[in-house]
């Protein structure tokens, strides 16, 4: 039985899609929703991504919008595609079919499982699925979100961008009970890509060596533009905890979501006293940094080298 993966199709993304395809998992479906840019631009970017990579996994089209309120994006940050590169981007592929990815994930769930799912991005796909049918939410037997802040946010002082873009939908997969496990930024950041990584993925030879070395380029200049010396790779890093769970510790903990107040929307909270709260969900606390970087970068440099 394959996997799932919803995501928003930034670089760290198709990464992370790279890390589950060298691992050789089965990848069922794939579905799309807005938020390092607009749906539209989302679908742009799968659809260059899949000629790139040469990807035959169904791809299916998600929410463009958030349960309530306006949609928030990472493009001042990501820039208008959401994948910043020192040179070439994804190439023009062929429009993805006119699919649906709410009625493609309840066909999935239909069948026999387990049903494991990766999310990297807002959990507004999920979210539609449980408050549409929760018979079938309820046969997800794992959703390893990458998103939230045990500490700190980034998107705000309080939240994580995944998280801030709808936090009602994670409000509404907390309450429906699924089985969330969440990689959160300070995990993230413990898992780091620098200047220095850029040169084997370049020298790899293959066809796509230039394309992934510019995105990978462009992605790590996120943080040395910002006076840090590396960046931290976040999609990827959920990414290994799905697919090497045996290199990230989990600890079950009672976890939240502000979903108000200007400088506290989108906040997750996350309490782990079980005399104040029993849990719900699990968080990631540690990860093996070193082995985590080898697996994300060998899964860049093997597609570099074909």
């Amino acid at each position: 039985m394959g996997i799932w993966i919803d995501t928003d199709m930034g670089f760290d993304d198709i990464a992370a899609i790279l890390v589950v395809k060298q691992s050789g998992l089965e990848i069922s479906g794939v579905s799309l929703a807005f938020g390092n840019t607009p749906l539209p631009q989302v679908k742009v970017n799968a659809a260059g991504a899949a000629q790139a990579f040469g990807w035959t996994f169904p791809i299916h089209s998600g929410r463009a919008n958030p349960v309530i309120g306006k949609i928030e994006t990472a493009q001042a940050i990501l820039g208008d595609t959401g994948i910043p590169t020192a040179g070439r981007t994804l190439p023009q592929g062929p429009a993805l079919p006119d699919s649906d990815a709410f009625t493609a994930l309840c066909r999935w769930l239909e069948t026999d499982g387990p049903h494991r799912i990766l999310a990297l991005g807002p959990l507004t796909n999920i979210a539609a699925l449980a408050l549409a049918r929760p018979d079938l939410a309820a046969r997800i037997t794992e959703l390893t979100w990458m998103g939230g802040g045990v500490t700190i946010g980034n998107h705000t002082a309080s939240a994580e961008f995944n998280a801030l873009a709808d936090p009602e939908a994670l409000a509404i997969v907390i309450s429906h009970g699924l089985a969330l496990k969440m990689v959160d930024l300070d995990l993230c950041r413990k898992v780091l890509a620098r200047p220095d990584d850029i040169v084997p993925i370049r020298s790899a030879g293959g066809a796509n060596a230039e394309l992934i070395a510019d995105m990978l380029a462009g992605y790590v200049d996120i943080g040395v533009s910002r006076g840090r010396a590396a960046m931290a790779i976040y999609d990827p890093s959920a990414a290994v905890a799905f697919v090497a769970p045996e290199l990230v510790t989990f600890r079950a903990a009672r976890i939240d979501v502000e979903l108000a107040g200007q400088f506290t929307r989108g906040r997750t909270v996350v309490e782990t006293r079980t005399t104040h709260a029993a849990p719900n969900a699990e968080f990631a606390v540690e990860i093996d940094a070193e082995a985590a970087r080898a697996m994300i970068l060998g899964a860049l440099a093997s597609e570099a080298g074909k």
